[in-house]
């Protein structure tokens, strides 16, 4: 059995992992890239498998970096079934064609400038069409039922506590006479969440792949977050300004919502400021959250059953057509905007930005994981000018954040859900993290758990328990070729894992060919991998 690591290695968007076994291939997610241009720009470029032969593919949750090139990977030529929970394929419903819509708006923007100084239109990743008809693909699963999807080939979905509808995947894997468990984490929820239930405990698996978005940090307390929302809130509203806030419209839209309804219930919360939802997306997936509570956790069913629903609150304002949106540019203060993208790379939030970054009596809140290269990773790292729609802003409002507000585990929340595994893991590859979230996380699962790590980069491909006897290479200086001990099989491993990493970096080279100092960056680590492969034939 092969993974081949395509998304979400060493960054944390654009989940895509292929498995190939004896008999059957198949991908765990198919998400979109997000971030700096460099990473972006991957979703431009064909699949490095060719997609019609990917049999089945199997999708962890509904977020758009684990979901948002479903509808490209169709349209290349995949055909076949996409397993998901029903809450996952309802929210895609309205997801995929709201992630279309945005790329062909963006592309005509873009499009109008580049007509004017005679440059080759661009076209947008995929259409609404083709986001539309990926849909017929999405094959819905319980809970805790075990499916054979294909010939050798179990699988089990399991509540993973993230948002509504998240999935970890449990699969059972025979080849010959072996039968092999390995468990796709998809994203771990945090626990004690509203609307979620906590994570489900998985107690064996022989292979692990982990996300690890928040492996290097812990979050605030989860009891403090509504306190400090109200202060932010009041401190804002006090200098005469707007909160903007944004915000991933499934989850944590709804989070949101959930405290302001409580403030308000409580008499906290000054009903004379408006609060407004300005996302037909946020708007949609508000509306399944609603007629999913079947799916809730024990707290919010309880409140519901007591006549008061988080998601009705009579202050709430919702934006649904692009003039209700540009209407709201209009006001000056005492208002929340709750809007997205949640990066804020996209979509009606950017405008937003764009009216209120420059006033010093506003505040923009950051609620969720702002990946490297995004603008709001760069507004919330303290950049004092920045760019919106070509034009430049001043960053003068306050910027504050209130990581609670997450939907990932933290590093203690992961540890703990790892510490669940009765038995012993073989490998556990960290994935969906930047390098020095990984890095943290990897050299505290060895140390407290004693369990073998790796961190896999884009694009490499790992062998599962078969050993292949492989050739030392020449990389950058000239080397001599040896024969593998064929009785050493622990050297055989080790020597493999070397290739395998060789081959990741070598299509790295490829990709950074452009830049010098990460091209000569990767030249000094291959020389390293060099050096480590010929020693494992001495």
């Amino acid at each position: 059995m092969r993974i081949k690591f395509l998304g979400a290695a060493s960054t944390v968007t654009g989940s895509f992992y292929v498995i190939d076994t004896e008999k059957v291939r198949f991908a765990l997610d198919c998400g979109m890239f997000q971030g700096a241009k460099a990473i972006a720009e991957r979703n431009y470029g064909a699949f490095s498998v060719e997609p019609k032969s990917i049999e089945f593919l199997i999708l962890s949750h509904a977020h758009i970096d684990h979901s948002g090139l479903i509808p490209k990977l169709c349209k290349a030529g995949f055909k076949g079934p996409i397993y998901c929970s029903s809450v996952t394929e309802e929210l895609c419903q309205v997801m995929l064609p709201d992630s279309a819509h945005i790329q062909e708006f963006e592309v005509k923007r873009k499009n109008r400038k580049l007509s004017r100084i005679d440059k080759v239109p661009l076209e947008p990743i995929y259409t609404i069409q083709d986001a539309l008809n990926s849909l017929y693909q999405f094959v819905s699963l319980n809970y805790d039922e075990v499916h054979e999807v294909a010939e050798g080939v179990e699988l089990r979905l399991r509540d993973a506590g993230h948002i509504l509808g998240s999935c970890i995947t449990e699969l059972w894997i025979e080849e010959g006479e072996d039968k092999t468990k390995l468990v796709y984490s998809g994203d771990i929820g945090h626990g004690d969440q509203p609307f979620v239930k906590n994570p489900t405990v998985i107690e064996e698996a022989d292979y692990l792949l982990i996300e690890s978005t928040y492996g290097n940090r812990k979050h605030q307390e989860m009891t403090d977050r509504s306190e400090r929302l109200k202060q932010i809130i009041d401190d804002t509203m006090n200098r005469g300004g707007n909160l903007i806030i944004p915000s991933f419209a499934v989850e944590r839209t709804q989070d949101l919502l959930y405290d302001l309804s409580i403030l308000h219930s409580q008499g906290r919360l000054d009903p004379s400021i408006a609060v407004y939802i300005d996302s037909p997306l946020a708007i949609a997936a508000t509306e399944i959250f609603e007629h999913n509570q079947a799916l809730y956790d024990q707290k919010t069913i309880d409140m519901v059953k007591n006549g008061f629903h988080p998601l009705k609150s009579p202050y709430l304002k919702f934006s649904r057509t692009q003039e209700d949106s540009m209407r709201l540019n209009k006001i000056t203060g005492n208002a929340i905007i709750i809007s997205a993208s949640g990066m804020c790379e996209a979509g009606r939030i950017k405008h937003h930005l764009k009216y209120n970054l420059w006033r010093p009596e506003c505040t923009i809140l950051f609620v969720g994981y702002q990946a490297e290269g995004t603008l709001g990773r760069r507004i919330l790292d303290g950049e004092k000018m920045v760019t919106i729609h070509g034009e430049q802003v001043i960053v003068k409002a306050r910027i504050e954040n209130i990581q609670a507000y997450s939907a990932h585990a933290d590093q203690t929340a992961l540890m703990d859900w790892l510490g669940n595994f009765s038995s012993k893991l073989k490998t556990v590859f960290i994935v969906h993290g930047e390098e020095k979230a990984q890095k943290v996380f990897a050299e505290l699962i060895e140390n407290e758990l004693h369990i073998p790590t790796d961190i896999p980069t884009w694009l490499e491909e790992v062998a599962l328990k078969q050993i292949e006897v492989v050739q030392p290479i020449q990389i950058i200086s000239g080397t001599q070729e040896a024969k593998l001990p064929s009785h050493d099989w622990s050297e055989a491993l080790a020597a493999e894992e070397i290739y395998l990493r060789v081959r990741g970096k070598l299509n790295q080279l490829f990709e950074a060919r452009y830049d010098n100092a990460q091209y000569e960056k990767l030249i000094e680590e291959l020389k390293e991998l060099e050096y480590q492969l010929n020693n494992s034939y001495s």
